[in-house]
């Protein structure tokens, strides 16, 4: 029987303060001791083994920074790089238990440079303790951290005044410190703040009080860790479920893999395809070991439903009465963590949950200046920033705000180059239109196309003005209609005397009207027509971007290539003429550049003067693709 991995990796807390799984992590600034005070945590639980601390000694010896005596920050420096350099780099994750509770701990970088290494230990903590160095006090990086911590929804911090005892235990250093940082963390929206004065090195109140500090009245750091509820709601918010495969290990079964994100799902349970807005039933809930009734957040399952409906990876199931948002644009908050600046116009990929889709930063509305919390205009950020930023996503996608959802609000931007990963982002808001769900007809595309006998198409004719799109276009679509093939042509002229009437000539203009075309080409292929499509489209970004919209082989790309004293030459309306006069602003080709495709599926040679020949190749192009969907479909109906 087909199984996915149970799991119990969403529940990180009981909250019974037994045995109840902790995650937490440890930052702060450079030297303020977070690997120490973990290296203490390991050894007073017991965590380490003899040999490790035969091993650890010889390493203080060695490489030490204590004088000879026990360095435990070398309990989890792991790295050669980190041990000869004293500092951390890396995220090193540590599991320990007490007898009252299990933890993960991730020791995180304390160097501006790896504040992005900081924010992935933050991503899946429960808690952070904060350390600062009692004779340093608040640092812009411990302040940097606080923001990221607050950002990535962690709501209940450890604030460690450590090396106490290299102020002498001083009672109103601590005090000042602790008062000064509750002044900072007010906006930060902690609910509580627990602040502990502790050496990590001599082990001060660690997991036993400290005789040095008669004046605190609190509890110990792991007395603290071991009894604090930091239980979220993610049970008893709505049901989220992105998929991640798609399970058909043979014809007698289909399921959906994936981990369940929120809420709790039960067999026969009404869910909702966000996307496309299909609905079903759960049939089963199948995991690693066996059928269960019921599943819930963090669980790994296999969804298996009562009607065969398609959901590729990425797709999200919800319960019906309580949909996420799907959208194009949302406001989201930023951590940007390449040295190359953000500046807006520039497109990435989008990883949320499991689907990843071109996506733009149309906009910056503020950076958050992590010293004074203010919000400052900006039109970039630079590296480590932490900004509020509008982005616009190809195809819409589903999403929760972080506040309601971490696993469905949080998302990473990646470089389309290189596929680094630029941002970690929280939404914070849809922009535009919400509470919009798609409704799941039952007539889809594949249906309208196979009563056509053919496969939707984009056509999309781009060039110079007078090159001759719109007459090799209108030759195609006659040719093609001769042949019995459905077919709707849109020209540049025609629309912007209808829909883009409101649109000026200018770049974000031209953009925009390109985009709409996009759409509207779109929606006729869901109509199963070949749509041919004749316009300037000067940019090769906009063109790029209107392919990514549309399925592998769907969308053609045609150069029509025509030097411009041709297309002048050429020309039927006198443009160019009257652009040269400077009576046409922004005309392609004198004043605004036009950008060729780099890589067009079809290469008309415009300078030749038979446009019905040119006709020809494109019809050629276009049947060979219809008929190797038709042998496809053939062959699929023939399996």
């Amino acid at each position: 029987m087909p199984q996915a991995e149970s799991s119990t990796a969403g529940h990180p807390s009981s909250g019974d303060g037994a045995r109840g799984l902790l995650r937490f992590l440890t930052c702060g600034s450079v030297d303020d001791g977070k690997s120490t005070l973990i290296g203490r945590l390991l050894y007073e639980t017991s965590a380490v083994y003899d040999d490790q601390l035969t091993a650890l000694a010889d390493d203080s010896r060695r490489v030490g920074t204590t004088g000879g005596d026990i360095d435990f920050a070398l309990l989890v420096d792991g790295l050669e790089a980190e041990r000869e350099q004293g500092i951390t780099i890396d995220v090193a994750y540590r599991y320990f238990s007490t007898a009252r509770r299990s933890f993960i701990v991730a020791d995180t970088p304390g160097h501006e440079q790896y504040t992005r290494n900081m924010a992935t230990g933050a991503s899946n903590a429960d808690l952070a303790i904060l350390l600062i160095d009692a004779r340093k006090g608040l640092l812009t990086q411990t302040r940097r951290h606080s923001v990221i911590v607050s950002l990535l929804g962690i709501r209940h911090v450890v604030l460690a005044i450590n090396k106490i005892d290299l102020v002498g235990f001083d009672e109103k250093r601590f005090n000042d410190i602790v008062a000064d940082y509750r002044v900072f963390a007010e906006k930060l929206g902690f609910l509580g703040i627990e602040a502990i004065p502790l050496s990590a090195r001599f082990g001060d109140n660690i997991s036993t009080p400290s005789i040095s500090t008669p004046w605190y009245k609190g509890p110990t750091l792991l007395g603290h860790l071991e009894t604090i509820d930091v239980r979220e709601a993610g049970d008893d918010g709505p049901f989220r479920f992105p998929v991640q495969w798609v399970n058909r290990p043979n014809l007698d079964f289909r399921g959906f893999s994936g981990t369940v994100a929120g809420g709790r799902v039960r067999v026969g349970d009404a869910v909702v395809a966000a996307g496309s807005g299909k609905t079903s039933q759960v049939a089963r809930i199948v995991t690693f070991d066996g059928d269960r009734p019921e599943a819930r957040s963090g669980d790994a399952i296999t969804l298996v439903l009562e009607d065969e409906i398609d959901a590729p990876r990425g797709e999200v199931f919800a319960a019906t009465k309580h949909r996420p948002i799907v959208a194009t644009r949302l406001a989201a908050r930023l951590v940007w963590m390449a040295d190359e600046m953000l500046v807006p116009g520039r497109s990435y990929n989008l990883k949320i949950g499991t689907r990843v889709v071109p996506a733009t930063v149309r906009a910056i509305r503020h950076y958050l200046d992590v010293e004074t919390l203010a919000e400052v205009p900006v039109v970039s950020l630079g590296l480590n920033a932490i900004g509020l930023v509008e982005i616009e996503t190809l195809v819409p996608v589903a999403f929760d705000p972080y506040a309601e959802n971490h696993q469905t609000g949080a998302f990473i931007l990646i470089d389309r180059f290189n596929n680094a990963t630029v941002a970690a982002g929280m939404v914070a808001q849809p922009l535009g239109a919400t509470n919009v769900y798609r409704h799941g007809f039952d007539v889809d595309r594949a249906a309208r196309a196979a009563i056509k006998h053919q496969r939707p198409l984009v056509l999309w004719f781009t060039g110079l003005p007078g090159s001759g799109k719109s007459t090799i276009a209108n030759l195609v679509e006659a040719k093609l209609n001769a042949l019995g093939r459905h077919t709707m042509t849109l020209d540049g002229d025609s629309l912007r005397q209808g829909l883009n009437a409101d649109l000026g000539f200018d770049p974000p203009s031209r953009t925009e009207n390109i985009r709409r075309v996009g759409e509207v080409a779109r929606l006729m292929t869901e109509a199963g027509l070949v749509v041919l499509c004749a316009f300037v489209s000067p940019f090769r970004a906009d063109r790029d971007r209107l392919r990514e919209r549309f399925a592998p082989d769907e969308f053609v790309e045609i150069f029509v290539d025509a030097p411009p004293d041709l297309c002048a030459e050429r020309d039927p309306k006198g443009l160019y003429a009257q652009a040269k006069e400077g009576k046409i602003a922004a005309f392609t080709g004198i004043g605004q550049e036009y950008e060729p495709p780099l890589k067009p599926d079809l290469h008309l040679d415009a300078s030749l003067p038979d446009p019905e020949a040119l006709a020809n190749q494109v019809v050629e192009k276009v049947e060979t693709l219809l008929l190797g969907a038709e042998l496809s479909a053939e062959t699929s109906a023939g399996l």
